[in-house]
C-alpha cells in the first residue's frame, strides 16, 4: 500500500508574515492582530476596512483589547488606521469601518536597529563618565 505524503503549498492557503515582526520587541497581541490584518489586506493597496469588533471576533479578544493592540502597532510605526464616514440613503453621515494601512516593515526594523544602537551609545557615554568620575574621587 502507497503512504500518502501530507505537504504545504506555498501558494495555498497561506499568506506571508514578515520574519522582522518577532525582531521588535512587540506584545504576542500586537503580533497575531498584525497577522490578521495582513490575512485581510488587499495586496495590492496594502489596505483593509475591519472594526475593532470584526478583529476581535476573528482572533478571540475584546474590542477594548484589539484597540490596545493597534494602537502599539501604530506607536511602532507599522500600521496607519483611519477612521471614514459613510452617507446613509436619508444623507445622515455615520461612522464607517476603519480603514487599516499596513505599512512596509522594513523601514520599521531599520529604525527599532538605530534605536537600539543610539541607546547601546548612550549607555556607554554614561560608562564612560561613571569611570571618569570614579578616578577623580579616587584622586581625592
Amino acid at each position: 500500500m502507497r503512504e500518502k505524503r501530507l505537504h504545504r503549498e506555498p501558494t495555498k492557503n497561506y499568506f506571508p508574515l514578515p520574519n522582522g515582526i518577532y525582531q521588535l520587541g512587540l506584545s504576542a497581541g500586537a503580533i497575531v492582530v498584525y497577522g490578521y490584518l495582513l490575512y485581510i489586506e488587499n495586496r495590492e493597496t496594502y489596505q483593509c476596512h475591519a472594526s475593532y469588533a470584526t478583529i476581535g471576533n476573528a482572533v478571540g479578544m475584546s474590542r477594548n483589547t484589539v484597540r490596545k493592540y493597534v494602537q502599539e502597532l501604530e506607536r511602532r510605526g507599522l500600521i496607519l488606521t483611519e477612521r471614514t464616514t459613510i452617507v446613509t440613503q436619508d444623507g445622515r453621515i455615520q461612522n464607517g469601518s476603519l480603514l487599516h494601512t499596513i505599512l512596509p516593515i522594513q523601514l520599521v526594523i531599520e529604525q527599532f536597529y538605530q534605536e537600539q544602537l543610539e541607546a547601546v551609545d548612550i549607555a556607554r557615554e554614561q560608562q564612560r563618565v561613571e569611570k571618569l568620575m570614579v578616578q577623580r574621587n579616587a584622586a581625592y
